[in-house]
């Protein structure tokens, strides 16, 4: 058995990582190393540092390092099911990125670090199934992001910084234990309910079921003067459709 906890993962020579680029529908040069086993950061991929995308997802990744600035042109990094607990700061030198994939792993929010905010122009950034209890209010500063993905977090809130970003369109956090979306428990009803009624002569009960009816007429009456009458109808002058209701943040999203 091999030393080290956690796997080895496979060896990646520059030979392999030239012959796994291939060019994107959009004209970009993409680096795919997804699925590829790999464990450590493969240091001969700098030979291949100009490219604009790189795929290094659903791996064993446990560390990013800092050496992921010399890829300047990157527009496109997708590190998604790996098992990172942390990003490293260099990670901000990356200007051009617009589409950032960090889902499924194990990022805490001490793990993003504060320079990720540089990224200016970053539209879409997932962050879905990760162990975030919490959401630096510095990623307010995305003023370009159109997506982000919180799913399956353990978030009790969203700052208000990241909720009114200008440009915002989709936002998943389905999974978190928000209170805007827990679910309330079902009203019990306290009125007593009558739900049998049965009609006989006084002169036919015995002393004890006459004393028995009496105290549910009695009941009933009280029930009665609780219960407003007919000209006290109640008046609704803002509601549109009867019975109707408005639910704010009703529609959930999904990132594409």
């Amino acid at each position: 058995m091999p030393k080290g906890k956690g796997p080895q993962g496979k060896r990646i020579t520059l030979k392999v990582a030239k012959n796994s680029v291939r060019v994107a529908f959009n004209g970009r040069r993409r680096l795919d190393l997804s699925k590829m086993g790999i464990a450590t950061f493969p240091k001969c991929i700098l030979e291949l540092a100009d490219v604009e995308e790189l795929d290094l997802s659903r791996n064993f990744l446990r560390k990013i390092p800092n050496i992921i600035e010399k890829f300047q042109n990157l527009m496109w990094l997708d590190l998604h099911s790996n098992q990172l607990d942390e990003l490293p700061p260099e990670i901000g030198t990356l200007q051009n990125l617009t589409y950032l994939n960090l889902s499924n792993n194990k990022l805490t929010t001490k793990g993003l670090p504060e320079e990720l905010t540089r990224l200016r122009s970053l539209r879409i950034l997932n962050l879905g199934l990760n162990c975030l209890e919490t959401l630096p209010t510095t990623l307010g500063t995305l003023r370009e992001l159109v997506e982000l993905g919180l799913f399956d977090n353990s978030l009790t809130i969203i700052p208000k910084s990241v909720k009114r970003l200008p440009k915002m369109e989709r936002m998943n956090v389905k999974r978190n234990p928000l209170p805007e979306f827990a679910v309330e428990p079902e009203r019990i009803d306290t009125i007593k309910r009558i739900e049998s009624l049965y009609l006989v002569e006084k002169k036919d009960l015995c002393s004890s079921c006459l004393q028995t009816c009496q105290g549910e007429r009695d009941e009933l009456h009280r029930l009665e003067d609780m219960t407003p009458g007919s000209s006290e109808k109640p008046n609704f002058p803002s509601l549109v459709t009867p019975n109707s209701t408005a639910i704010d943040n009703q529609e959930e999203w999904r990132m594409k």
